[in-house]
């Protein structure tokens, strides 16, 4: 059985979703902390447990019987997301699991200038160390979060954000579309997958051009010192570590840690990946992508 954690957030669902498509619905278990919110996925025949990685037990009930298990990164930084991944990890081979899978992410490095990619990275070395085969997807960073980033900015006329560098921005919908193919097709990927990423990198200037192209208005691109931006975030509510770690984002891009293009994600979903352009025009025209959900970046 292929068991998905995660399975009602905005990456999870999806991944489930294209998986209906290629494997039959008893082959698929999900584990997650609300089973109510997972009732549609269960009156399609998906087997349901409630399982979270702060409780072992509840994880030994989701994961039993399982031939793969997709672990879908937390929604945290620092060492409380490596831990519950540990803990996932754990869960998936004490379950006897042949092969795990992690939605981790391009950049994934100890000497990463962003939290997340650091923690991607020891959570790679956890699966190194269990001597379980394991398939690390290195996702490109997620487009919703470019245009949460630049929103208020496409309103306004004036996106106003750090110094920033060219990133591979990507769908939820082609990563899901790709995590399905690769657990339908168990072991096509050992170890850290090529970069999955669309076919361009783009930087908030060209987001911002983009965008003035959408609407006909004038968008301007605006830089912020880091301290600017930090103080703006901390006085709209943000905490300061979190402010920090939205920082990291910029930085790293800076140093090109998410400018890498590579053709593997079209490879597996079998066609050109859906372009930022398109998903910007749809965010415009109110039919938007939406940001990660509660369960799974």
């Amino acid at each position: 059985m292929i068991i998905v954690t995660g399975a009602t957030g905005q990456l999870g669902r999806q991944v489930v979703e294209r998986l209906l498509t290629r494997v039959p619905a008893e082959r698929i278990g999900v584990s997650v902390r609300d089973p109510q919110k997972a009732k549609a996925l269960a009156d399609q025949g998906v087997r349901v447990r409630q399982g979270s990685f702060t409780d072992a037990d509840s994880l030994a009930h989701a994961f039993e019987g399982a031939s793969q298990v997709l672990i879908v990164s937390v929604d945290k930084m620092g060492e409380e997301c490596v831990r519950q991944h540990r803990a996932a990890i754990d869960g998936a081979v004490a379950a006897g699991a042949r092969r795990i899978l992690y939605t981790s992410q391009m950049g994934a490095a100890a000497s990463s200038h962003f939290q997340a990619c650091r923690d991607h990275a020891a959570t790679e070395e956890a699966l190194r160390a269990t001597g379980v085969p394991f398939t690390s997807l290195r996702n490109g960073f997620y487009a919703a979060s470019g245009l949460q980033f630049a929103g208020h900015g496409l309103e306004s006329g004036q996106v106003v954000l750090p110094a920033d560098g060219p990133v591979s921005w990507t769908t939820h919908a082609d990563l899901a579309e790709a995590a399905a193919a690769v657990l339908a097709d168990e072991g096509c990927f050992d170890g850290p997958t090529p970069p999955l990423t669309a076919s361009q990198a783009l930087t908030f200037d060209d987001i911002a051009g983009l965008a003035a192209d959408v609407t006909g208005r004038t968008i301007t691109r605006v830089t912020a010192s880091d301290a600017q931006f930090r103080e703006q975030l901390v006085g709209n509510g943000v905490p300061a570590e979190a402010a920090d770690q939205l920082l990291g984002i910029f930085a790293a891009a800076r140093a090109g840690e998410f400018a890498t293009v590579d053709p593997t994600l079209a490879t597996l979903i079998g066609r050109e990946p859906t372009s930022l352009d398109t998903v910007l025009r749809e965010q415009l025209t109110g039919n938007r992508e939406q940001p990660a959900g509660t369960e799974g970046r």
